[in-house]
C-alpha cells in the first residue's frame, strides 16, 4: 500500500512538472457558454440576485490579450447569459476598484480603447464575418456597433436596447436585456458564435482581455475567435419588427456674399425599418434631411487629387460594407456621399434634395448576404444638377471558413433638363454610369492571412479604352512579423461616377513589411522595424509617376499606452502630369512633365490617452518638390472626466518655394469642445480656422436623447472669410452664410 502511495505521488509530481515544461496554451482550448431560459423575470438593477441568474452558466476565467496574450486577465470578469421570449439578457460582474474607472465621456457610441468597458459580440449565423457587439462602460454609456468582414467595427449602427450598471466598492456590475428584435438570427439555431470582451485601464500596464482567446496583434473585434453560444432551447421567433422614425424641422439660413434674403422653411420626412423574416431588414426613407449630422473636419490640402471625407448621414451607414466595402479605399465604386450632395464653383459642399430611397438588407442563410438600395434625387436648378436615380446591388457568398466572394452593380440615370435648367422626369438615354464588379475577400480561419483581389469594370454611353479597374493585395500578421503586398491598376478610361476614384491611368505595386519584438521591460511593450515602399506607372506609357521608399520605419509601444514612430528618412518623386501649385494657393505652376525626388524625416507621437491630459503630435521636415517644408500637427486633449473632452486641433505648413513660386504659411487650428452633461444631454461646439480654403466655420450641436433612439437637435453654423478677399468685396472675419435648425426625431415601434 505504501509503495502504491509512493508510485501515485510520483506520477502526480511528472505531471505537474510536464505541465510547467508544457503550460496549457489558451489558443489550444475551446470556450463554450450555455444560456437557459428564464424562470422568472429579469429586472436590470445591476445586481444579477435574480434566481435565474444564480443558476446560470458562469463564464471560464478571462485570457488577457494586451499587453501580452498568453496570462490569464488580471482583472477578473465574470459572464452570466439568459433569455426570455423577448430579450437575450447579459449579466457581468467586473472587478476594478471603484473610483478608479477611465471613461472618454458619457456620450454614446465611445471610441475604441478610449473606455473602460465590458461587452458582448454575437455571430448568430457562425459565419466568422459579422457580428452584433453589445458594450457598457462603468458609468452605464451605451455603444452598440457591426462588426463585418470578420474585424472591421463601426458604432454607425443605431438600435434600441437597455441596460443598468451599478457600481461598489471592488467592482461593477453590468446588466444588459438585447431585444431579438434588434439582431438578425436563425430561430432553428441552438448554438452562436460569441466572445466577451473587457477593457481596464486603471491597472498599471492597460489590459483588454476576453473569454475567447484573441492574439495581442488583432482587433478586439476579430470574429475568427470566438466560443460557442449553446442554447438550451433555440431563441423564439422575434415576431412582428416594424419601426416609425418620423422628423419635423424648421430652419432659417442666410446668404451674405449672394446678398439674398433670410431663408426659412420646415421639413416633414420619416424613416421606416421593417423585418422580413428574422434576418432580412426592409429600411425606407421619404424626404430625409441630414440637418443634425457633423461638418466635415477641414484638412489642409497639399495634393493633386480630390480628398475623401467620412459619411456620416444615418441612411448610408447601417450596413454600409454591404455596397461600401468594394475595392479599396482609393478604388472605390460606390462611395455614398455622391448622392445628396455637390460642390458649387466656390468649392463649398451644398444638398442635393433626395426624395426617397430604399435598402434591402441582410442575410438569407449562414453563407448568402444581400443588399439592395435604391435613391432618388431631384433636381439642382442653381447647379444645373438633374433629378438622379442611384441604384446599388450586391450579393455576397461565403467561401471556405470565413472568406467571401461578392458582387457589385451600381447605376446612376440622370433625367433630362429644360431649357430653363427645370427637371422633365425624362430618362436622359445617354446620361447614364454603371459599374459591375467582382471581389474576393480572403480571411484565412487562425485571422493570421487577409487579401483581397478585385475586378470592376464600367459601362459608358461611349465606349473607353482600358474602362476597368483590378487590384490584389495580401496581409501576414502575428505576433512577430507583418507583411503585406498589393498591388493594383486603373485603367485610363475607368469612370466611376458614384464611386471615390481620385486618379485613373495608373499601375500601382507597394509592399512592406516589420519585425515586431517584445522585450522583458517595465518600460516598452513592444518595437518594431520595417521597411516600406510604394511605386505607380502611367498605364499608356509606362512613365513612372510617383514612388516613396522608407528604408527603415521604427516604433516603440510604451507600457504606459504611448507611442512613438519614427522614419529617419523618407525619399519621394513625383513626376507632374499636370501643371501644379505645390502650396495649393493658385500661385505659379511647376511646369507638366517636370519630375522632382525630395526627401524628408518624418515622425508621430502618442502620450498616454488615459491622463486627462494627453497629445498626438505628427511632424515633417526636409525637401518639397523644388522647395523645403515644414510640417506639424498637434491635436492637445483635456479629458474632463466623465462629462467631456477639451481639444484643439492644430497643423501648420510652412513651405518655402524658390523666387518666383507661391511660398505659404498654411494654418489649420480647430478648437473643439464635445460636452456630456448627462448620458443623455450633450454639446458639441467646433470652430475651424482655413487660411488656406479662406474660412472660418463655427459649427455648434445640441442634442437632447429623450427617448431611445429619438433625439432632438438645435444646430447653429457660421462661415466667414478667414482673410480678406478682395473679389467679393469682404474683409477677414465677415460672415458668408449662416444657419439655424431644430430638427426633432422619435422612434415608433408599431
Amino acid at each position: 500500500m505504501f509503495k502504491i502511495k509512493i508510485t501515485l505521488l510520483l506520477s502526480v509530481l511528472g505531471f505537474c512538472a510536464a505541465q510547467a515544461q508544457n503550460p496549457i496554451k489558451p489558443q489550444d482550448l475551446e470556450f463554450s457558454i450555455k444560456i437557459k431560459k428564464a424562470k422568472e423575470v429579469i429586472t436590470l438593477d445591476g445586481k444579477l440576485d435574480e434566481t435565474d441568474w444564480q443558476a446560470a452558466d458562469v463564464s471560464t476565467p478571462f485570457w488577457e490579450s494586451i499587453p501580452y496574450d498568453e496570462n490569464p486577465a488580471k482583472s477578473k470578469t465574470e459572464i452570466r447569459l439568459t433569455f426570455d421570449d423577448n430579450n437575450i439578457y447579459v449579466g457581468a460582474k467586473c472587478y476594478q476598484k471603484k473610483g478608479s474607472y477611465v471613461v472618454l465621456s458619457l456620450k454614446r457610441d465611445f471610441g475604441p480603447g478610449t473606455t473602460d468597458l465590458v461587452g458582448a459580440f454575437f455571430d448568430p449565423f457562425g459565419d466568422k464575418q459579422n457580428a452584433f457587439s453589445f458594450a457598457v462602460s462603468p458609468y452605464g454609456v451605451q455603444r452598440e456597433g457591426l462588426i463585418s468582414n470578420g474585424n472591421e467595427f463601426t458604432t454607425d449602427w443605431d438600435n434600441r436596447w437597455t441596460s443598468k450598471v451599478e457600481t461598489y466598492d471592488d467592482f461593477w456590475i453590468a446588466e444588459m436585456a438585447i431585444p431579438f428584435k434588434t439582431i438578425r438570427y436563425k430561430t432553428d439555431s441552438k448554438e452562436w458564435n460569441v466572445n466577451f470582451l473587457r477593457y481596464d485601464q486603471s491597472l498599471p500596464v492597460a489590459e483588454r482581455s476576453t473569454w475567447a482567446w484573441l492574439p495581442r496583434f488583432s482587433s478586439g473585434n476579430n470574429v475568427a475567435f470566438t466560443g460557442k453560444l449553446i442554447w438550451e432551447t433555440p431563441p423564439p421567433k422575434a415576431g412582428s419588427n416594424i419601426a416609425l422614425i418620423p422628423y419635423v424641422l424648421g430652419s432659417a439660413n442666410k446668404d451674405f456674399v449672394n446678398k439674398k434674403p433670410q431663408n426659412t422653411e420646415g421639413g416633414l420626412g420619416f424613416d421606416a425599418k421593417i423585418a422580413l423574416g428574422s434576418a432580412l431588414n426592409l429600411d425606407l426613407t421619404v424626404n430625409p434631411d441630414f440637418a443634425q449630422v457633423e461638418v466635415d473636419k477641414q484638412v489642409t490640402n497639399l495634393s493633386r487629387f480630390e480628398l475623401s471625407f467620412p459619411e456620416r448621414r444615418q441612411f448610408f451607414l447601417e450596413n454600409a460594407d454591404l455596397f461600401g466595402n468594394f475595392g479599396f479605399d482609393n478604388i472605390n465604386p460606390m462611395f455614398s456621399r455622391r448622392i445628396g450632395l455637390a460642390t458649387d464653383k466656390a468649392g463649398n459642399t451644398v444638398k442635393v434634395p433626395i426624395l426617397a430611397g430604399a435598402r434591402l438588407s441582410g442575410k438569407l442563410d449562414k453563407n448568402w448576404r444581400i443588399g439592395l438600395m435604391n435613391i432618388q434625387t431631384g433636381a439642382q436648378s442653381e447647379l444645373k444638377l438633374p433629378a438622379t436615380n442611384f441604384l446599388a446591388t450586391s450579393i455576397q457568398r461565403k467561401l471556405f471558413s470565413r472568406s467571401l466572394l461578392a458582387f457589385l452593380f451600381v447605376n446612376k440615370q440622370n433625367f433630362n433638363l429644360d431649357t430653363l435648367g427645370q427637371n422633365t422626369w425624362e430618362v436622359n438615354p445617354v446620361g447614364y454610369n454603371r459599374v459591375v464588379g467582382l471581389d474576393y475577400n480572403l480571411a484565412s480561419k487562425n485571422g493570421r492571412w487577409q487579401g483581397k483581389f478585385f475586378y470592376h469594370h464600367a459601362l459608358t454611353p461611349t465606349p473607353q479604352y482600358q474602362p476597368f479597374a483590378t487590384a490584389a493585395s495580401m496581409r501576414y500578421s502575428s505576433t512577430n512579423f507583418n507583411f503585406e503586398m498589393g498591388s493594383e491598376m486603373v485603367g485610363k478610361g475607368y469612370r466611376a461616377e458614384v464611386g471615390f476614384v481620385p486618379r485613373n491611368n495608373y499601375y500601382r505595386f507597394e509592399p512592406n513589411f516589420a519585425f515586431v519584438f517584445y522585450p522583458k521591460s517595465k518600460v516598452i511593450n513592444s518595437w518594431s522595424i520595417g521597411m516600406d515602399g510604394d511605386s505607380r506607372f502611367r498605364n499608356d506609357d509606362n512613365q513612372i509617376t510617383d514612388w516613396d521608399f522608407s528604408p527603415i520605419n521604427f516604433s516603440l509601444f510604451f507600457q504606459s499606452n504611448a507611442r512613438l514612430s519614427i522614419l529617419p528618412i523618407r525619399w519621394d518623386y513625383t513626376y507632374l502630369f499636370e501643371n501644379f501649385d505645390p502650396t495649393n494657393t493658385k500661385g505659379k505652376q511647376l511646369l507638366q512633365g517636370t519630375s522632382y525626388t525630395y526627401k524628408s524625416a518624418r515622425a508621430t507621437f502618442q502620450s498616454d490617452t488615459r491622463k486627462p491630459l494627453y497629445v498626438n503630435f505628427q511632424g515633417r521636415l526636409g525637401e518639397y518638390f523644388n522647395g523645403n517644408i515644414q510640417q506639424f500637427q498637434a491635436v492637445l486633449s483635456y479629458r474632463y472626466q466623465p462629462y467631456g473632452v477639451f481639444s484643439i486641433d492644430a497643423t501648420y505648413n510652412n513651405i518655402a518655394l524658390p523666387e518666383g513660386y507661391n511660398s505659404a504659411k498654411l494654418w489649420l487650428i480647430g478648437p473643439k469642445i464635445d460636452l456630456s452633461f448627462t448620458k443623455n444631454i450633450f454639446l458639441t461646439t467646433l470652430l475651424q480656422y482655413n487660411n488656406q480654403s479662406n474660412n472660418v466655420n463655427l459649427n455648434a450641436r445640441f442634442q437632447w436623447r429623450f427617448a431611445p433612439v429619438s433625439d432632438l437637435f438645435l444646430v447653429y453654423t457660421d462661415n466667414y472669410f478667414a482673410v480678406d478677399d478682395t473679389l467679393v468685396g469682404f474683409r477677414s472675419f465677415q460672415s458668408k452664410n449662416r444657419g439655424l435648425v431644430l430638427k426633432c426625431t422619435y422612434w415608433l415601434n408599431i
